[in-house]
């Protein structure tokens, strides 16, 4: 094979690679134009941000969120309609559903942190809360009463790992118990097998509410951990995070996200810390 046919070939392999890479990367967006559907993965068992309501439809917080994003995102594709698809996670492979493309956006409250993003990357911020304890009136009201007492965490969340180190710095000897799902840890608190549950304010504020008797629990005042709440979506799909930012943006600005909040959380006004971050994260067009 002559030189100028070695560099024709070279140059079609390298070609075949760079259209593909492109396709790829640019997928997102394409697809949801093509398909006119944009597929949200959502979970069953995180109220009030992404749980199945009564009639067994998804519901809460961030799947509300996701459905303006959605429309949104038509709006910006010129489309006259855009179909929800709603693919189902749990906290163990939500992050491999936006890695192997079976969903286009994690509707469900995903932190953001700098060893997610080696995977997915991350959208704006969409909340923020602090990791707390719910207990019996008579139960311990902070962190250095744990010591020697049992305490329930979801498994296999940052909310475990960040309890671990919490009580490990603070040297506070309490045992740890993971919980399979949410009703699971409120289920052992209320049957004394726990002292406390440990997740998220809003979640366990959630979770409260819904208990047999409210009045019997009662939140601590200790925030012991910041978590920053994002949307998940494809790693290195830049057109596609600009379309969510912008998306979430424009809900932020125009003071959509109210709406949002009230349909969720009620009568409850949200935090000045949660206002601030839709106040910096509403960025301009």
């Amino acid at each position: 094979m002559n030189s100028i046919a070695r560099f024709a070939g070279t140059t079609a392999v390298a070609a075949a690679i760079a259209t593909a890479g492109s396709a790829a990367f640019a997928g997102t967006l394409d697809k949801i134009r093509t398909d006119k559907t944009v597929r949200l993965a959502v979970r069953a068992d995180a109220p009030p941000f992404s749980y199945k309501d009564a009639s067994g439809e998804p519901a809460g917080f961030m799947v509300d969120l996701c459905r303006v994003v959605a429309t949104g995102l038509a709006a910006q594709l010129n489309l006259n309609e855009l179909k929800v698809d709603f693919v189902p996670v749990t906290a163990e492979n939500r992050f491999d559903a936006i890695e192997t493309g079976k969903a286009d956006l994690l509707c469900e409250p995903t932190t953001a942190t700098l060893a997610r993003r080696e995977k997915v990357d991350f959208s704006v911020p969409t909340f923020v809360d602090g990791a707390s304890l719910l207990v019996k009136g008579d139960g311990p009201g902070s962190l250095g009463a744990l010591a020697g007492k049992k305490v329930g965490v979801l498994a296999g969340t940052t909310t475990e790992q960040g309890l671990r180190d919490t009580l490990a710095n603070a040297k506070i000897n309490a045992e740890i118990v993971p919980a399979k799902s949410h009703e699971d840890g409120m289920k052992q608190l209320e049957d004394g097998a726990v002292a406390a549950y440990f997740a998220d304010r809003g979640i366990l504020a959630y979770l409260a509410s819904k208990a047999p008797d409210p009045s019997q629990l009662r939140l601590a005042n200790d925030y012991l951990s910041l978590e920053p709440y994002a949307l998940a979506l494809p790693h290195g799909d830049e057109d596609f995070r600009l379309a969510v930012d912008r998306a979430l943006s424009h809900i932020y600005r125009s003071g959509g996200i109210a709406a949002v909040f009230a349909k969720t959380f009620g009568p409850m006004q949200p935090s000045d810390t949660i206002k601030t971050l839709y106040l910096v994260s509403a960025l301009p067009d």
